[in-house]
């Protein structure tokens, strides 16, 4: 497995990712993107996307929404997803440890955030596992498989980030 940057002509992959239900049923979108719909989540000039590329496929990615305001441009969102094919077999956590490398040590973030759904425990757990913290629940944030459901917020802190 390699990590890279996002390229143009990986969509047709990112729009396979994002073709199964079971990949965007756990993210703000509505099932059955259209490509188009698809490649304009990418082209936010603003956004730093890796991808994991495995024998020449673009099997998942991670997405930094950096932020455009001066006073939280120590800040960015996260975003992730991994083809099915290959969740559970590591693509996520190297995927989140290069990201959070680039975050701490090239883009120079300080914190980094995501919002996750409380029933998405792979994904909770993973995101412990690099250092991510439960900071709040927020209740009823968003409708899937006909309910309201639950989010966590989630946030790092740079562990080299000392406070005045």
């Amino acid at each position: 497995m390699r990590i890279r940057y996002l390229e143009q002509t990986d969509s047709k992959d990112i729009f396979d990712i994002y073709s199964f239900t079971s990949v965007t049923e756990y993210t703000s979108q509505l099932p059955y993107l259209s490509s188009n719909q698809v490649a304009s989540l990418f082209e936010n000039p603003d956004n730093y996307t890796l991808v994991a590329e495995t024998d020449g496929k673009v099997v998942g990615h991670v997405t930094l929404f950096l932020v455009s305001k001066s006073r939280e441009k120590h800040c960015a969102s996260i975003a992730i997803s991994v083809h099915p094919e290959f969740q559970g077999q590591g693509v996520g956590k190297a995927l989140m440890i290069e990201a959070i490398n680039q975050a701490d040590n090239w883009v120079n973030l300080v914190r980094l955030e995501l919002e996750v759904h409380t029933s998405n425990e792979a994904a909770v757990s993973l995101y412990k596992t690099v250092g991510f913290e439960i900071e709040g629940t927020k209740r009823m944030s968003t409708f899937k498989g006909g309910r309201y459901i639950d989010m966590y917020f989630m946030a790092r802190i740079a562990p080299s980030y000392q406070p005045i």
